[in-house]
């Protein structure tokens, strides 16, 4: 058990490194100016690629997650693990909206300023961090 604990928080730490890093290219691509079609599409590129990979990272990380889930038994831990599971959902409807923003500057340009990414951007650092604390502290 202390394997598949192991590669979860591996798994988890390179997912959330990717979805830190992705929004970040989401400001430069609201940030490049009109006419720069090359350094669209080179950001575009790169975002498209982190988020593959991010994609790909999340499905292992996941699933060792649901591993230690069912390893500890179904509604052990009660509510700090419930908690947490919340908060893995956040992660992952945070993930999508990636992809969909990510659609939206390949269609033609961002729908928002840099600023609005930039906040965009702490998102996933709140989420890390309630979830490290649910899972060390476990509060309920």
């Amino acid at each position: 058990m202390l394997w598949v604990k192991a590669l979860h928080i591996v798994f988890v730490a390179s997912w959330f490194a990717g979805l830190f890093y992705l929004p970040r290219i989401y400001v430069n691509l609201a940030m490049v100016a009109p006419g720069s079609g090359a350094e669209r599409d080179r950001l575009l590129l790169m975002a498209r690629k982190l988020l593959r990979f991010t994609t790909l990272l999340a499905v292992p990380a996941l699933a060792f997650g649901l591993w230690l889930w069912l390893g500890y038994g179904i509604g052990r831990g009660s509510g700090w693990m419930h908690a947490k599971l919340a908060v893995v959902l956040l992660v992952i409807g945070y993930h999508h909206a990636c992809a969909v923003m990510l659609r939206k500057f390949a269609a033609g340009g961002p729908a928002r300023s840099h600023r609005w990414y930039r906040w965009f951007n702490e998102l996933p650092v709140l989420l890390l961090l309630a979830a490290v604390v649910l899972v060390v502290v476990k509060p309920f």
